[in-house]
């Protein structure tokens, strides 16, 4: 958990306001916030408006209830007696994957990833399991030992490689079962999973007409509604963590979108004097070097979070062009020398924030 925790994105949220009295037959509405540490290996932030405490209390329960809910099925790190998870999927038996029976939220999940596989070309692939592991061993193993830091060795990520085939993942959505097809394959949803559970615990929330809250789940980060009288105030940190007078490289304001960036910053580990982070580019095997950071502004959390890995390994103009296409989706890059790009409508979120 220290691990991770300390090298997460921080996006700092900010409502303009902390009370609202409106028409003399609504009572006065409060912002409260809570933090968690317990779901998807990171910090989880709740904030909200209501009448009492005990009103947003209730509201948090039924937030974290979903989030272990999502957090024990997506894992791939831990079994739970009783539950078939991404562990279940990914083990062997005899040698061999087997058909495994799943919550229909895995099988959910897994074909939207499948989704994000086409539309972002491949370069999000929750098949490459096998290169993924060793990219987190060879970094744990350098963070706890840093004078004897590795990277891996080429020709063993290109092995791992062959064995990433994404048609090899098989989704039987009528019985609600996964089978991988090759033996050495295993899944890995690092840069879909988050985002999405954070998103179906939002539009679980939005169908019971709860408004006014704001989800940080390890920087994804989701709107439901206003921040009571205004939109919600969201800080983007500046990837050069060095730069103590400049924070936050822009603020936004939202009401109902998602904001996920994905950064060099973030888990990374350093070999001879320099640093290597996790987000592998699928083509070189190794991590991406185009972007300190890239910023995905859009009203599907799942889909931000895919966006945001998809377009720090692609060229600028390839994924300027695929933010394009989409609707709803804005993108800020953050090059090497800190120069700030954007999709065409992504500043029209920004505002100039005074202490």
């Amino acid at each position: 958990m220290k691990k991770y925790t300390s090298v997460f994105m921080a996006l700092i949220v900010a409502a303009m306001s902390v009370l609202l009295t409106s028409c003399d037959t609504k009572a006065e509405k409060t912002k409260y916030n809570a933090h968690y540490f317990d779901y998807f290996d990171t910090v989880t932030t709740i904030m909200g408006y209501e009448e009492t405490q005990e009103e947003f209390n209730k509201v948090c329960e039924e937030i974290t209830t979903l989030l272990k809910e999502y957090h024990r099925l997506y894992t791939i790190y831990n079994r739970y007696e009783g539950l078939n998870n991404l562990v279940t999927i990914n083990d062997l038996v005899d040698g061999k994957h087997t058909v495994v029976a799943v919550d229909k939220k895995i099988i959910d999940m897994l074909t939207f990833a499948k989704e994000m596989y086409s539309k972002t070309d491949g370069n999000v692939n929750v098949a490459m399991g096998s290169v993924l592991k060793i990219w987190h061993n060879y970094r744990n193993d350098g963070i706890d030992n840093p004078v004897n830091a590795e990277l891996p060795p080429m020709e063993k990520l290109q092995e791992a490689s062959k064995h990433t085939n994404i048609d090899d993942l098989i989704i039987d959505t009528e019985n609600n079962t996964v089978f991988l097809a090759d033996p050495m394959m295993s899944l890995d949803v690092g840069a879909i999973a988050k985002g999405y559970a954070v998103e179906q615990v939002a539009k679980h929330l939005e169908a019971k007409g709860i408004t006014g809250y704001l989800l940080n789940v390890g920087g994804n980060v989701r709107s439901i509604g206003m921040a009571d009288a205004d939109k919600w105030k969201v800080g983007i940190e500046n990837p050069d963590t060095d730069n103590t007078e400049k924070p936050y490289i822009e603020f936004l304001k939202i009401a109902g979108e998602s904001v996920v960036t994905s950064g060099s910053y973030q888990r990374f580990y350093i070999v001879d004097g320099k640093s290597y982070h996790h987000i592998i580019d699928p083509q070189t095997l190794m991590p991406g070097e185009k972007y300190r950071s890239v910023s995905v502004l859009t009203n599907d959390s799942g889909l931000g979070d895919a966006m945001s890995t998809a377009l720090f390994i692609m060229d600028y103009e390839e994924g300027k062009e695929l933010v394009e296409s989409l609707e709803n989706v804005e993108a800020m890059w953050v090059l090497q020398d800190g120069t700030q790009l954007y999709s065409s409508s992504f500043e029209k979120y920004t505002f100039e924030y005074n202490k």
